[in-house]
């Protein structure tokens, strides 16, 4: 018979996490699996982040709050319960609104520079966006 451990966490308890300063304003908690990840992201209000891309594929959920994407090209509000995809190596950034913001970000596969806490997006940084 296979053990099978319970992991159970919740949104408003960071235990068990992996911590991560984003950018200034910008902090995650990130839960690896072992072909995914969640990360929880908490972003003050108006606090944007650095324009980057990395190999793997990224949803994200706006659990609370608003902010504004932009993702390639183009730039897209986004309000409590909207979700998207950022298909891999597209250039991708958030600022948020004045209440700040709540999102929870799902990668495939892990992002392996997230196994660890640190600071920055990692990835390949395309350019400042502050």
């Amino acid at each position: 018979m296979t053990d099978h451990k319970i992991e159970l966490y919740n949104l408003d308890d960071p235990t068990g996490g992996i911590f991560r300063k984003l950018a200034e304003g910008m902090i995650t908690q990130i839960y690896p699996g072992e072909k995914a990840m969640l990360s929880i992201a908490r972003i003050e209000p108006h606090a944007m982040g650095t324009m980057h891309n990395h190999p793997e594929e990224q949803w994200g959920v706006m659990l609370e709050g608003s902010a504004i994407r932009y993702q390639g090209e183009t730039e897209f509000e986004i309000g409590k319960g909207d979700f998207w995809r950022t298909p891999p190596n597209v250039p991708h950034t958030m600022k948020a609104g004045p209440d700040g913001a709540v999102i929870l970000d799902i990668f495939a596969p892990i992002r392996e520079e997230y196994l660890q806490a640190g600071e920055g997006f990692s990835g390949q940084s395309v350019s400042a966006s502050n």
